[in-house]
């Protein structure tokens, strides 16, 4: 017999119903039986052994419990062995991080309402029984009508002032700001019209956006879908007019979602991993009635069964710009979210056979989601994954765990931004070194350590890097360099400060010199340049989507356009990014906003593009936002950190074997 607890809260509200899949129909009939019947007898929060049916008082948990039943796994209700309630005590030391004025000392307290939830079971399909779990990630049930209310008790439990007086760090008054705004274009209009239609709802409540609104479309495929990555413009557009509730909701629902239980061929992912879209679905019950569902997609659905490795280095990312941008941190304290957040980096920090510090990942786990040949070490990941350890290194509570999670960041970080900078970074200098590489040196101080072949150099390549221009390879991997240019992880390392500040004017100045090659008539470039003939055939095995020069071979995304205008306002070469809006602003209404544009220079719209493609209006207007209020970009970027390059882990300098190679060369990563 299998023992559980259950916690319920009797004041029943609409709220996040889970599917998942079990089973034992008896035990979830037992579960819906005795949770019915203690509803009807009880008013306060309150834990059911269905064992011994026996009350018991409610407790909070710091990490999820598990069901086990056979080869099944639930995540989501807590377990028993986990911790009593407690709160979370915030230092001055963490709240001068943020650059925020507040009392020195904080205390939290999580209620047992943050954590209620309740179960209803269904018979369905071959698979036996599916269960639909009211809260069931151990976080609080999202109730429209509740939201104010609880932000409102958060405050006063804090002390904060009115949000009208000053907010701690962000944005101070959005009312006040609007006065400064310049008027939005007809352009602007046609695009907020477009992403309000792309709202989702869930009971009632906004939970984000779809991936596209083509209507003319026949197949919606996976288009109608939520996606983490997708929805970053879209959040950030949102935040900056002042509306945060959608993406308060789409934060803690996809949070939910993280302790699903996701399995392909019997085999299940780290736990910390976030799915990479997820959708509203109606579900009938017995009786004929319905209810919503969310319906998540871990990659087990994708093309190629590839884990999105890039949503929840996003997702942190986008916590951090809630709190920065609305000024309320409270989000970042709750005790779910602490948890989710160390999850997922726990799940990136996991020991593997790896030497180096950067991500290893498949083809197909990020932007590129379909093979591109980006397996390996692809930059687009470190740089988010960059980002997101400064983030979680600003939001993580301060308690004993955390210090060891600190720790290890730091160590991470410290590594991460080294390899980077020293061993992916390419220019003229860097070029001729390689072209003169000796080959199959095995020692301790070798200059070739990734023992790669001078003839990788591409022919292209040679003609095309300019004197005063850089950028940040694809790949780098034993006895492999990808040469190719990648936009997102090149701009994000520029936003993230991955690269040093020469290193990130060069990538810009790169973009200007090549404007022609990476921007064309629609900006920008996924990648330079396009895989053609034998090259298109081995390494995308003749992809017929990902022919060259479109989609992700070379194609052009409009969406990309937030990213390149936060990188550009960064480094002061503003001039730069208004030139590329302009370019957008005349085409995307005439062409539908469509998803991504096809050939060498971008003038035709992609063959298998969506039109009104969601995260191309949403770009487009987060970088108009972005060039009206040039403060905010200080909030979403981060500066150079000289602690993390003044930190050495290695412990080389102390085995006597060899001298650390960091500081050999130091002159080149702190420029």
């Amino acid at each position: 017999m299998i023992a559980f607890n259950l916690i319920c809260n009797c004041t029943m509200k609409p709220s996040p119903k889970i599917l998942i899949g079990y089973k034992n129909s008896s035990l979830l009939a037992r579960c819906h039986h005795s949770l019915a019947m203690s509803m009807s007898n009880y008013s306060n929060p309150c834990s059911i052994n269905l064992d011994h049916n026996t009350m018991q008082c409610p407790f909070h948990t710091r990490e999820f419990g598990r069901i086990m039943h056979g080869n099944q796994q639930v995540f989501g209700l807590p377990s028993s062995s986990f911790g009593q309630s407690r709160s979370l005590s915030l230092s001055a030391t963490r709240t001068a991080k943020r650059g925020a004025s507040a009392i020195a000392r904080v205390d939290f307290n999580f209620k047992a309402r943050d954590f209620s939830g309740s179960v209803g079971t269904r018979a369905s399909g071959n698979n036996g029984e599916m269960a639909y779990v009211k809260g069931g990630m151990n976080v609080k049930p999202i109730v429209v009508e509740s939201v104010d209310n609880v932000e409102e008790e958060s405050r006063l439990e804090v002390g904060e002032e009115d949000e009208n007086t000053e907010n701690l760090g962000g944005v101070k008054n959005a009312d006040d700001e609007a006065e400064n705004v310049e008027e939005e274009t007809e352009v602007e209009k046609e695009a907020w019209r477009l992403l309000q239609e792309a709202l989702v709802t869930y009971f009632d409540s906004p939970v984000g956006t779809v991936a596209a609104n083509d209507s003319d479309s026949e197949q919606s495929l996976n288009y109608d879908q939520v996606f983490i990555r997708d929805f970053i413009p879209s959040a950030l557009a949102f935040l900056l007019k002042g509306e945060k509730e959608i993406v308060k909701n789409f934060l803690l629902h996809t949070l939910q979602l993280q302790s699903w239980e996701k399995t392909v061929d019997c085999y299940s992912p780290g736990q910390g991993l976030m799915p990479a879209s997820f959708k509203v679905k109606t579900v009938e019950f017995d009786q004929g009635k319905t209810e919503e569902v969310l319906d998540p997609d871990f990659g087990e659905s994708a093309i190629g069964r590839v884990a999105p490795v890039d949503s929840g280095l996003w997702w942190i990312t986008l916590l951090r710009a809630y709190g920065k941008i609305t000024g309320d941190y409270s989000l970042q304290e709750r005790l779910d979210v602490q948890t989710g957040l160390r999850m997922i980096i726990n799940l990136c920090l996991t020991d593997g056979f790896d030497m180096f510090p950067s991500l290893l990942v498949t083809d197909g786990s990020c932007m590129i989601d379909r093979r591109m040949g980006i397996h390996g070490h692809p930059l687009e990941i470190q740089a988010l994954f960059y980002s997101a350890l400064r983030s979680a290194r600003e939001m993580v509570t301060e308690d004993e765990k955390s210090n060891n999670l600190v720790g290890e960041i730091n160590n991470r970080l410290s590594a991460l931004l080294f390899h980077i900078r020293e061993y992916y970074w390419l220019d003229m200098r860097k070029l001729n070194e390689i072209y003169r590489y000796k080959t199959e040196e095995y020692s301790l101080d070798a200059t070739n350590k990734f023992n790669i072949y001078p003839d990788q150099i591409p022919k292209w390549l040679m003609d095309w890097i300019p004197e005063e221009g850089g950028y940040l390879l694809g790949n780098l991997q034993p006895a492999h360099m990808d040469f190719r240019f990648f936009m997102l992880g090149n701009l994000w390392s520029v936003v993230s400060s991955l690269g040093t500040p020469r290193q990130n004017n060069a990538i810009l100045n790169l973009i200007e010199t090549k404007w022609g090659d990476l921007v064309g008539e629609m900006p920008l470039k996924i990648c330079y340049p396009a895989l053609e003939h034998h090259e298109w055939r081995i390494i995308t095995g003749s992809d017929p989507k990902n022919t060259p020069w479109s989609y992700h071979n070379g194609g052009s995304w409009p969406t990309l356009l937030w990213q390149f205008t936060l990188a550009c306002m960064k480094m002061e070469r503003t001039e730069l990014a208004e030139k590329a809006v302009a370019l957008a602003e005349k085409r995307l209404p005439c062409d539908s906003w469509p998803e991504y544009y096809d050939t060498r220079s971008a003038r035709f719209v992609g063959k298998q593009a969506r039109l009104y493609q969601t995260w191309t209006l949403a770009g487009y207007l987060a970088s108009k936002m972005f060039l009206k209020n040039p403060k905010l970009v200080s909030l979403l970027s981060w500066d150079e950190d000289l602690e993390i390059l003044e930190t050495c882990v290695c412990l080389l300098h102390k085995s006597g074997r060899i001298k650390c190679s960091r500081h050999a060369a130091k002159s080149q990563i702190l420029v």
